[in-house]
């Protein structure tokens, strides 16, 4: 996937995300359906670096900028990412300015600077932070406190890497009318705790938990609408970049007579970072 992204300070970078298939991530989050997309037993030696070099060959056109490689997993658990793929994922990562991968703040360590040493782009680490709300955090399964995530955060900003963070829209446990204002307070922990980007993410279902929690009263599916709020509340974080995941966009209940549009200024607003009126919307009232 080629996609124009913002930075911090304004540069519009072409970022290429690289889709790896490799070992189930070991985590087992309730709102995870990544597992969908990852094999039974650890990912095969050679396997992430044939599958990252079948696609570079494949590229047509100028190099892009940074380089996205999302394993839905952990790229510094040995089971997902054999060590001995790195030195040839970094040599193929080398034409990048800036590499970008995912894993568990809880695998962030020694093996994260040495491949950050290998590559010659600057690293940057997607972790996901989820929720601070107390109750819905320590019901996900992710096995992570905020004293945790904190030091992992303060780890890679002293080591020069720089730290994505996923945020959770809709977290199951969190109250659909409190929903959008915990996930803005979870964007400013983020941001408070130096990450270049931040990422909103509302929850799908699908993985059979949140339906599940969603029968019990726990889960709420969130709503465009609320993405829309979510993203526009977080604008005023000027020194992080927030952006509203899109993925599956088009499973988030609202009004189909405006939703194109609000979806698209959702996509204008990812790359400008500037505020825009809602679209109004004599159908649903939008607005």
């Amino acid at each position: 996937m080629l996609e124009a992204e913002r930075r911090p300070g304004g540069k519009i970078e072409q970022a290429l995300t690289v889709f790896l298939t490799g070992a189930e991530c070991p985590f087992t989050c309730s709102f995870c359906d990544l597992w969908q997309w990852t094999i039974d037993g650890p990912t095969p030696p050679g396997s992430l670096t044939n599958q990252l070099e079948t696609v570079l060959q494949a590229l047509d056109g100028p190099v892009p900028d940074r380089l996205k490689i999302y394993n839905a997993s952990n790229f510094f658990d040995q089971r997902a990412v054999p060590s001995e793929d790195l030195a040839g994922i970094a040599r193929l990562a080398n034409s990048f300015e800036a590499v970008t991968v995912e894993s568990h703040a809880n695998t962030i360590g020694a093996s994260t600077l040495a491949f950050a040493r290998q590559i010659s782009g600057r690293l940057e680490v997607a972790v996901g932070l989820e929720t601070i709300h107390p109750v819905a955090a320590a019901h996900l399964n992710k096995r992570l406190d905020l004293a945790r995530f904190d030091s992992a955060a303060r780890f890679l900003s002293e080591n020069g890497v720089d730290i994505r963070v996923f945020v959770l829209l809709g977290a199951p446990y969190v109250p659909a009318e409190e929903s959008v204002a915990w996930t803005v307070r979870t964007v400013e922990h983020a941001v408070e705790r130096g990450a270049s980007v931040v990422s909103i993410i509302p929850v799908r279902g699908g993985n059979g938990e949140m339906e599940r929690l969603q029968g019990l009263g726990h889960f709420t599916p969130p709503t465009l609408s609320q993405l829309e709020e979510s993203l526009d509340l977080s604008l005023q974080f000027t020194n992080t970049v927030v952006t509203a995941d899109l993925w599956d966009i088009e499973r988030l209940p609202a009004c189909e007579h405006c939703r194109a549009e609000r979806v698209e200024r959702l996509r204008r607003t990812n790359v400008s970072g500037r505020a825009e009126p809602r679209i109004s919307c004599g159908v649903c009232g939008a607005a």
